[in-house]
């Protein structure tokens, strides 16, 4: 038996610590080609022929899967925020925005947020500015006309 099904047990407790912390379906395949490989080692101890069966049964079972997993992902819809409804809205800059230094910040309905200019220029402090977009956690603005 040797030292083997250890390693392909410790290469599966690795791919399935990955795919609890992405939660994105990354690495379920390789679990599962990490099993067989490890059960395929008890058979042999031929390190060529376990890692080919955990190679060709991790591409298989994602090749397999990869068309219900798109269809998942398209299905999932966006979860719309709160935030959302700045969009459109008028904000007062109350520093600087500066996208060279990454700086600058609005009040928009109450809220302090970070804040980008939409075509990069500087905006000086207690202008006006109209939310383009949220990216992350920041406004997108634009000089008000």
């Amino acid at each position: 038996m040797g030292i083997n099904p250890y390693i392909w047990i410790g290469v599966t407790v690795v791919m399935l610590i990955l795919e609890a912390v992405s939660a994105q379906l990354v690495s379920v395949w390789f679990v599962v080609g990490g099993i067989a490989a490890a059960a395929v080692s008890f058979f042999t101890p031929s390190i060529p022929i376990q890692f080919i069966v955990f190679i060709s049964v991790s591409f298989v079972l994602l090749a397999a899967t990869r068309p219900f997993v798109h269809k998942m992902k398209a299905n999932m819809k966006t979860v719309p925020t709160n935030a959302d409804r700045y969009i459109g809205q008028t904000a007062v800059v109350t520093e600087d925005i500066d996208d060279i230094s990454g700086k600058g910040q609005v009040k928009v309905g109450g809220s302090v947020w970070s804040a980008k200019s939409s075509d990069g220029s500087p905006v000086p402090k207690d202008s006006e500015v109209v939310v383009k977009e949220i990216k992350g956690v920041r406004l997108i603005v634009e000089k008000k006309q």
